[in-house]
């Protein structure tokens, strides 16, 4: 079987959906099954993947990797390469392609919260996706939460859809920043040889920046406990992608805290390693998200999350987590400082890691979103 993939997600400084993809290619690239299918990979530029170029060749189509490439000129380029069904890993697909799709969607922000995305922006991704759930063969998402969402907002029958959890980490695909180091194991980052400076008691946050993760909420909350621990320090690690946008620099200085706040816009892996290795608290204020992957992470390196209380946060993380409610700034810092200062609380939130990292494992995600290929393309 030839599958197509659009694999743009994986160019430049993959974030979460290059992550996701790059952790399938990964187990597809040394899954027995997998060899008996050839995979396609298109993109706007070359791939910089370690994959073996006869099972999954890799085709350049020169553009922007915007809407117009993947709606016009992708069908174009792909009309002779006879494919047998075409997997889109983020929420859209060309749709004029002839053959079968299988579109990811890994949530619907842009259609729950209007108000999130400028008018065209969410305007296109709410027509597009639509479409393309409509025509593919099998919509994959990542949690039950995302699956009644795409129920209720997009009205995609139930049986359609198939919720498949991903893996944790990238399993050393080498994608870039934003693969949270983890290139020794599959579960826990690697230390690096040239940690930043920092205090013993640190806050870390991984994630592109959206008004719906409050990050100025979480500086806020910081402050305190940086006025009583001068040894204290928080580490924001993602893209400011805020609209309205939101002055994360002016609120650090605000909060007079620019000698134990740091923005990290971007990252090496080697940095982001250490990041992770030396953080003692994890915090993830999102009041929506399809899954939340980055508090997963945080826990596969020992680190305890504080987390808005959502139906995804707690279908993800269950007891191994800290939950605050939206906009609470004073249990948002007693939650910080339990997690940083309290070695029992700590201890409780840890023990339950194991139980909540079991359901994510890039072996059994590769395994069925190949099976749901396999049974498009044969349709």
């Amino acid at each position: 079987m030839r599958i197509g993939i659009d694999a743009r997600e994986v160019c430049g400084r993959p974030t979460g959906v290059g992550r996701y993809l790059g952790g399938l290619l990964r187990e597809w690239s040394d899954d027995a099954r997998a060899r008996a299918h050839e995979f396609v990979l298109y993109a706007p530029e070359p791939i910089a993947l370690q994959l073996d170029a006869r099972r999954f060749p890799s085709r350049t189509i020169g553009g922007s990797g915007g809407t117009w490439w993947e709606q016009v000129q992708v069908p174009r380029a792909v009309a002779s390469d006879h494919l047998d069904v075409w997997f889109a890993p983020a929420y859209t697909a060309p749709l004029r392609l002839n053959a079968q799709t299988v579109v990811a969607i890994h949530d619907l922000s842009f259609v729950a919260h209007p108000e999130w995305f400028r008018l065209r922006e969410g305007a296109r991704r709410r027509w597009l996706t639509g479409r393309a759930a409509s025509r593919a063969a099998t919509v994959i998402t990542i949690s039950e939460f995302s699956k009644r969402e795409l129920v209720e907002h997009l009205g995609v029958p139930a049986q359609k859809i198939r919720v498949i959890p991903p893996g944790i980490g990238t399993g050393g695909l080498g994608l870039g920043p934003h693969d949270l180091g983890l290139r020794a194991s599959r579960s826990v980052p690697s230390p690096s040889p040239q940690p930043l400076e920092t205090g013993p008691y640190r806050v870390l946050f991984v994630g592109s920046i959206f008004n719906r993760r409050h990050v100025i909420d979480l500086i806020r909350a910081f402050g305190p406990i940086a006025r009583l621990h001068p040894d204290a320090s928080l580490d924001i690690v993602g893209d400011d992608r805020s609209y309205p946008h939101e002055d994360l620099r002016a609120a650090i200085v605000a909060e007079q805290l620019e000698g134990q706040v740091r923005w990290h816009a971007y990252v090496t892996d080697e940095q982001l390693a250490a990041l992770y290795a030396g953080a003692r608290a994890f915090a993830f204020l999102s009041e929506y998200e399809g899954l939340g992957l980055t508090p997963l992470e945080a826990l596969a390196a020992g680190i305890p999350p504080v987390l808005l209380d959502t139906d995804v946060a707690r279908e993800s993380c269950g007891s191994a987590a800290v939950y605050v409610t939206v906009r609470d700034l004073p249990a948002t810092t007693r939650a910080l400082e339990s997690m940083l200062f309290d070695e029992v609380a700590r201890r409780r939130i840890l023990a339950a890691a194991p139980a909540a990292l079991a359901k994510y494992s890039w072996p059994r995600a590769a395994r069925e979103t190949l099976a749901v290929i396999e049974t498009a393309g044969s349709g």
